[in-house]
């Protein structure tokens, strides 16, 4: 186990998925989250078939076994699909810098799922922690009702974390199974299978997409999907989901930072204030 090789490829996730945060907020002005979903997840398998095609990987995902190939597959619907449902109609409600606050909650269900299923240890800074990220989610709550945005956007950004905590632990208990490459290719191909079932609704819309909007999602995809989960994955293979979950959770900051400079978002003081307290509380749940 490689500690530091682990926390610095879950922080260069957090980069990735942060860039991918932006692009998929400037390319859904035009689309709904469900075709942006689509559209990201059948680019990106674009993106792995190529690679493992060139890298003689398919044999490792034939080789796995039916059963983690469907551990791999319920790992993908909670993380790509239910998970990222949830969190791209957030951002369309509410925008990156007042759901990022909130969906940043994940690496503690993640925790606590590495704690209660996976038997993982975990400290007091942990609990102290978790209560900083709760506290953080009722200010940002307080400062959406203030500002009189939707209550549904905000539910959707609560449900988003603990969608995507229940795909990394069964992600955490894979890693043994696979390379980071082999993984990250075969949970993509499993959620573009499970995110099929919005094409139909979504065709109409995904024939009249733009060539701008093609790339802008197909930036979101390599940056967050691609090069975002190899990394990842290969931190959660390193150190384990309860230290890469809540290191890569510096997203929000890199997020919403983006969002100010790049799409002219104005989070205001209650939002900052609920995004520093989430973020502290990363930092002691990653410590503990």
């Amino acid at each position: 186990m490689d500690t530091v090789a682990g926390i610095g490829a879950a922080l260069l996730s957090a980069f990735g998925w942060a860039f991918a945060t932006v692009l998929i907020k400037a390319g859904m002005r035009s689309l709904s989250p469900s075709s942006a979903n689509v559209l990201r997840l059948y680019t990106v398998s674009v993106f792995y078939a190529v690679t493992l095609a060139v890298t003689g990987g398919f044999g490792g995902i034939i080789s796995a076994g039916p059963w983690r190939i469907l551990m791999a597959f319920i790992s993908s619907q909670f993380g790509f699909v239910v998970g990222d449902y949830f969190y791209f109609h957030a951002l369309k409600r509410m925008g990156v810098s007042r759901t990022v606050p909130i969906t940043s909650t994940y690496p503690l269900w993640t925790v606590v799922w590495a704690v209660t299923i996976l038997g993982r240890s975990a400290g007091y800074r942990v609990y102290l922690g978790a209560s900083l990220i709760v506290l953080a989610v009722v200010v940002v709550k307080r400062a959406e009702e203030a500002e009189h945005a939707d209550l549904k956007g905000f539910i959707f950004a609560l449900l988003a974390p603990l969608s995507w905590s229940m795909g990394i632990i069964i992600m955490d208990w894979l890693t043994p199974y696979f390379n980071p490459l082999t993984l990250s290719a075969l949970r993509m191909f499993s959620a573009t299978v499970g995110v099929s079932v919005f094409v139909p609704g979504s065709l109409g819309e995904i024939m009249r997409v733009t060539r701008r909007e093609i790339l802008i999602i197909a930036g979101a995809a390599f940056s967050g999907l691609y090069l975002g989960q190899i990394l990842f994955v290969y931190a959660t293979a390193e150190v384990g989901s309860q230290i890469s979950a809540p290191v890569s959770a510096v997203n929000p900051i890199l997020a919403s930072g983006l969002a100010v400079v790049f799409l002219g978002e104005k989070p205001g003081r209650r939002i900052l204030e609920g995004l520093a307290l989430a973020v502290v509380g990363i930092l002691l749940v990653s410590s503990g």
